[in-house]
């Protein structure tokens, strides 16, 4: 009934014994309550949020459902274990391509210890989460039936330059992602970034709640940007979503606005929105030279 995560590329994985999430056939997530009182504050959290009227339901439809909590076989085999019942976002797609971008300039939260708060700061300073507000943690890439998923490891991930973010975030919406060095020509950008219902008005629509929002402070959340390559080939709807994941570490607003995320998310979509503008610009650099007057340079009578 229960199995490993399929398409999970970032956070604890289910692998060489260690205990990680679940997902069934019925589009459940099973995330294990981590034993450091993480797991807790994650449970804690969703049953305060899934009742707070406060928070509109157009921003609901950024979190993932709660189902509320259950007890497990762990899957390293170690007994027993409260799990968090989720809805599995990726239920239902193929073969997804995904982003999963830990937002933020800094992902420690006051109250933490000084040993916690020293490995966020290393990690932080090694990644682009001070340089830009936001890091890549993990991803993949649907390139196609040959080549599979793009999937580069976390090592390779953390080492992420800001052109390498610039690049990926290109690449991602790109029909030749596998081409070798070629540059992403970016072709499907309008239909997965733009739109009325594309990536970058699902993030404007959070930046807004965020703008106002004095409820919760998210610390070291992510956002999961997903969308199906093969939708967009065949000329259907991508199904493009953004999603909020990863709630440990949230703390109560207390009448302020939550500046760290805001200020990340802020970066991430302007980073998107180079990308629409360069590739809306080619598209019509196309158009034109497609209709100049064809010259004839031949010599005749």
């Amino acid at each position: 009934m229960f199995k490993a995560p399929e398409h999970q590329v970032a956070g604890h994985l289910v692998s060489d014994g260690k205990l990680g999430p679940l997902v069934d056939d019925s589009g459940h997530f099973y995330k294990p309550l981590q034993g450091d009182g993480r797991g807790s504050k994650e449970l804690a959290f969703f049953e305060t949020f899934s009742s707070d009227t406060r928070v509109p339901d157009h921003i609901r439809r950024f979190f993932p459902v709660f189902y509320g909590s259950q007890l497990l076989e762990a899957s390293n085999g170690s007994g027993l274990c409260l799990h968090l019942v989720l809805q599995d976002i990726v239920s239902g797609r193929i073969n997804p391509s995904i982003l999963d971008v830990k937002i933020g300039s800094r992902t420690w939260y006051p109250g933490a210890t000084d040993d916690y708060i020293k490995k966020c700061l290393e990690k932080d300073g090694r990644t682009t989460t001070v340089s830009l507000g936001f890091r890549i943690s993990g991803l993949q890439l649907y390139e196609g039936k040959e080549s599979g998923f793009w999937k580069p490891g976390r090592k390779e991930v953390q080492s992420f330059t800001v052109d390498d973010v610039r690049s990926v975030l290109r690449r991602f919406v790109s029909s030749n992602s596998s081409i070798g060095n070629e540059k992403p020509d970016c072709s499907f950008a309008p239909s997965i970034y733009g739109g009325s219902t594309g990536i970058l008005e699902q993030l404007l629509e959070l930046k807004a709640w965020f703008e106002d929002q004095t409820i919760y402070h998210f610390h070291s959340c992510s956002l999961l940007i997903l969308f199906d390559k093969e939708s967009v080939l065949k000329g259907s709807t991508p199904a493009a979503q953004v999603k909020l994941i990863d709630f440990a570490h949230v703390l109560e607003g207390k009448g302020v606005i939550d500046h760290n995320f805001l200020g990340g998310l802020c970066s991430l979509i302007k980073f998107i929105s180079d990308v629409l503008s360069d590739s809306n610009e080619s598209s019509i650099t196309a158009n034109v030279e497609s209709e100049k007057p064809h010259v004839c340079t031949c010599n005749g009578n």
